[in-house]
């Protein structure tokens, strides 16, 4: 196993360890904002799981991909900021 391959698997498992705790966060955030931040970072963590795809492959027909993914959620994080309703206070 080359030096490349222990990299490529080391960021792997840390873009997975941080998918798991954005789903924690997604799941049992206590405001709809910190939900949102959440799936905006899930989202992140996609485009750079689909980079590392991109890297590891030599592929690149998939930087489009990334490219689509990212105006997306762009647009779709600040219409939900811009129209969400305020949390109650509890």
């Amino acid at each position: 196993m080359s030096t490349m391959d222990i990299l490529w698997l080391v960021a792997a498992a840390m873009l997975l360890i941080a998918g798991i705790l954005a789903s924690t966060r997604v799941l049992g955030g206590p405001t709809t904002l910190d939900r949102l931040i959440a799936l905006d970072m899930s989202i992140a963590l996609t485009m750079c799981g689909l980079a590392l795809w991109a890297g590891t492959s030599g592929d690149s027909s998939v930087v489009s991909a990334i490219v689509a993914i990212a105006l997306v959620n762009f647009v779709g994080s600040i219409a939900v900021a811009r129209f969400r309703v305020r949390d109650d206070k509890r």
